[in-house]
C-alpha cells in the first residue's frame, strides 16, 4: 500500500491537467475546446522535457528528495491553480503549463520509486500491482471526483482533491523512510 501512495500525487495531477481541466473548460467556460486542446498538447510537450529534466535532477539530489519536493509543490499548486481555470485563456494556459511541468518532474521518478521498493524476486509483480493501485486511487476517480467537487463546491474543492494526493505521497515517503531505517 505504501508503494501505491508514493506516486499518488503525480498520478492524480495527470488527470487533473488532462481530463478534469478539459471537462471543466468545455462544460463551464466559453473557451473553445479546440484552442484548449492545443494548449494541452503544448503542455504535454513541456511535460516530456520535464520528465527528462527529472532524471538529471534525481541523479544529483536523489529520487526520494525530488518526489517529496514535487509532492510539496503539487500541494502548493492545488491551493491556487484550479481557480486559474475560471480566469480565462491566460489563466487556463498558466494552469496547464505549471501543471505539466510539475507532472513531468514527479512522473519521471514515480515508476522508479515504485520499482525500487521491492526485492529482485518480486520487483515486477510488486511494481505492477502497486502501480495499478496508484492509478486506481490517484487517477481513476480524479476527473469525476474533481468535477463533482468543483461543480458543487467550487474550483477550490477540486484543488482539495489534488491536495489529498500530494499528502498521500508525502505520508508514503515518510512511512517508507521510517520502515527502511528500522529494517536497515
Amino acid at each position: 500500500m505504501i508503494g501505491a501512495f508514493a506516486p499518488l500525487a503525480s498520478f492524480a495531477l495527470f488527470h487533473m491537467v488532462t481530463v478534469f481541466s478539459l471537462s471543466w473548460v468545455v462544460l463551464f467556460t466559453n473557451e473553445a475546446a479546440a484552442r484548449f486542446l492545443i494548449v494541452e498538447m503544448g503542455g504535454a510537450l513541456i511535460c516530456v522535457l520535464a520528465i527528462v529534466a527529472s532524471g538529471l535532477i534525481a541523479d544529483r539530489v536523489g529520487r526520494r528528495y525530488l518526489l517529496g519536493f514535487c509532492a510539496g509543490a503539487i500541494a502548493a499548486y492545488s491551493g491556487f491553480a484550479p481557480q486559474l481555470l475560471g480566469t480565462g485563456e491566460i489563466g487556463t494556459a498558466a494552469f496547464m503549463i505549471i501543471g505539466f511541468v510539475l507532472l513531468g518532474l514527479s512522473f519521471g521518478q514515480s515508476s522508479g520509486a515504485v520499482a525500487s521498493s521491492f526485492s529482485m524476486p518480486s520487483r515486477y509483480t510488486g511494481s505492477a500491482l502497486t502501480s495499478d493501485l496508484a492509478w486506481l486511487f490517484g487517477a481513476g476517480f480524479a476527473p469525476l471526483a474533481a468535477l463533482l467537487l468543483a461543480t458543487n463546491y467550487g474550483l477550490l474543492a477540486a484543488g482539495g482533491y489534488l491536495l489529498s494526493g500530494a499528502l498521500g505521497t508525502l505520508a508514503a515517503l515518510a512511512i517508507n523512510k521510517e520502515l527502511a531505517s528500522r529494517i536497515g
